[in-house]
C-alpha cells in the first residue's frame, strides 16, 4: 500500500478521514503559518496547505500527503484562534446575529503529482445573549478553534444556517477530497 500521511494535528481531520475508512499517518508541518494580508481568502488557506504539505513531503518523498487549512472571516476580517477568554467573548459578540464566511483550502500532492482546491460556506448564528456566551466558554470549546467555535461540538448551538460543506467547517471537505484522492490512488480501507 502506498503510504498516505496527514500533514496535520488537527484531531477533526484526523477523525474525518477515519470516519472515512482511510488508513493513514500523521506528520505534522514544521512551517511557521505566515499569512499574507494582500491576497484574498481562498488564496491564503490554500497557499497555508500547499506550504504544508511541501515541508511534509519534503521529509517522506515516496508517500501521498494531505494538508489542510482553514479559516474565519467576516466583514473582510480573519478571526484566528482566541488567545484569551476575553478574546473568545469578543469574537462571539461579533458574529451574533450574523453570517460568516468559512474557508478550508486542501493540497494533495506527492511527487509528480499536486492538486490544491478550497471550499467556501457561509454559517449564520443566532442572536446570542451573554449568557449563551458565557455557557459556551465554559465548555472550553472555543480556545483551540479559528473564530472561536466548532460546529462540531456544543456550538452547533450557535449555528443557526448554513450554506455549503458542513464538513468543510469542521475542517475537511470530506466528499471533494475524497474524490481527488482517488486520481492518487488513494482509497478507503473497507473491509469485506
Amino acid at each position: 500500500m502506498k503510504p498516505f500521511i496527514l500533514a496535520s494535528s488537527s484531531p477533526r481531520r484526523k477523525e474525518l478521514l477515519e470516519q472515512a475508512f482511510y488508513s493513514f499517518t500523521i506528520q505534522t508541518s514544521k512551517i511557521e503559518e505566515v499569512v499574507n494580508p494582500t491576497l484574498k481568502p481562498h488564496e491564503i488557506v490554500s497557499q497555508l496547505a500547499e506550504q504544508k504539505v511541501k515541508d511534509v513531503l519534503a521529509r517522506y518523498p515516496e508517500a501521498t500527503v494531505l494538508g489542510a487549512d482553514t479559516i474565519v472571516v467576516y466583514d473582510e476580517e480573519i478571526l484566528g484562534k482566541p488567545t484569551n477568554e476575553r478574546d473568545a467573548k469578543e469574537t462571539l459578540r461579533k458574529l451574533s446575529g450574523r453570517t460568516h464566511q468559512v474557508f478550508t483550502g486542501v493540497s494533495i500532492q506527492k511527487t509528480e503529482n499536486k492538486t490544491t482546491f478550497y471550499q467556501k460556506t457561509d454559517v449564520s448564528f443566532y442572536e446570542l445573549s451573554e449568557e449563551d456566551i458565557d455557557m459556551y466558554i465554559r465548555t472550553k470549546e472555543p480556545f483551540d478553534k479559528a473564530g472561536s467555535y466548532g460546529i462540531q461540538g456544543f456550538g452547533a448551538y450557535l449555528v443557526k444556517e448554513i450554506i455549503g460543506d458542513y464538513f468543510s467547517v469542521v475542517g475537511l471537505p470530506l466528499s471533494k477530497t475524497m474524490r481527488e484522492l482517488k486520481s492518487f490512488g488513494i482509497f478507503p480501507t473497507l473491509k469485506s
